[in-house]
């Protein structure tokens, strides 16, 4: 039972399904503590959306999930954090709560980029938006200005995934075509970003067209990791967080459609509950 006068989750935001692989890690490095995630499933999919749209979307899911207790929140949506993140970061917070903090995935994951490629050239796999806000160019030059940064968007895959399409002659193409694109700026590449939290349920298929030696990041791990540091360095936002082991999930759509889902991304058998926007 939840008491509700000391319930502050973390909240964890997603356009829609992509996020629950980052929730996942989290629980996994984080098991004590308290989550709420919301996907904004009726809306999805943020990645061909202008700067403006994406932006009135986002914040109107986190101040959402500020209503319902959250101190933090973490944009697991990669076009979410490259399109929306510091506007919200430096115009809205001020105005709505200055304890309050909202964090994305990107700068987790161009933080420690560096310390995986030998060649200095990196490849990012990630949506039109991600790749239009070149987030990860500008994100990854700040902490290792030496890098060669290559970038491919893969605007099929995440339709793909989202209808059980994760294997197949249709997902090989796409999967081959946008690593050949990929590579025919670089043949130098030797580390991958994964910059779409939908993208690790690809990953079987996608080793399978890469060239050996080539390194595939993942997000949910790093940005866990990176997260469990902030609170280790941030007390008092952390002592705000209640510990109760309890993770509630919302949609924008049909919870019945999202709960088949969502097994999919999460690994285990949830419960939605729907969230009108």
């Amino acid at each position: 039972m939840i008491n509700q006068n000391s319930y502050s989750p973390i909240g964890v935001f997603d356009s829609g399904y992509g996020g629950l692989t980052v929730l996942k890690e989290l629980t996994k490095q984080l098991p004590q503590y308290d989550f709420v995630y919301l996907g904004d499933n009726a809306r999805a999919p943020y990645g061909n959306r202008s700067f403006e749209t994406v932006y009135e979307y986002t914040l109107q899911c986190v101040k959402q999930l500020f209503d319902m207790g959250c101190e933090i929140i973490i944009l697991a949506c990669n076009t979410a954090s490259a399109k929306a993140l510091r506007t919200i970061q430096q115009k809205d917070l001020p105005n709505i709560d200055t304890h309050k903090r909202v964090l994305g995935v990107i700068r987790p994951t161009t933080e420690v980029i560096g310390n995986y490629t030998k060649t200095g050239h990196v490849g990012v796999f990630a949506t039109n938006g991600t790749v239009t806000s070149e987030s990860y160019i500008i994100e990854i030059q700040k902490f290792f200005p030496q890098l060669q940064v290559f970038q491919e968007a893969c605007p099929m895959w995440v339709p793909l995934i989202e209808n059980h399409e994760i294997s197949g002659v249709g997902t090989d193409y796409f999967v081959q075509k946008h690593i050949q694109q990929l590579f025919a700026q670089s043949r130098h590449i030797d580390t991958i970003i994964l910059a779409c939290t939908h993208y690790p349920l690809l990953l079987p298929v996608i080793e399978k067209y890469l060239p050996a030696n080539v390194d595939v990041l993942t997000q949910g791990h790093i940005v866990a990791h990176s997260f469990q540091e902030y609170l280790s360095r941030h007390t008092d936002m952390e002592s705000r967080i209640s510990k109760s082991s309890h993770v509630t999930f919302y949609t924008t759509d049909s919870t019945e459609m999202f709960d088949k889902q969502a097994t999919l991304f999460f690994g285990n058998e949830i419960k939605s509950n729907h969230l009108a926007l």
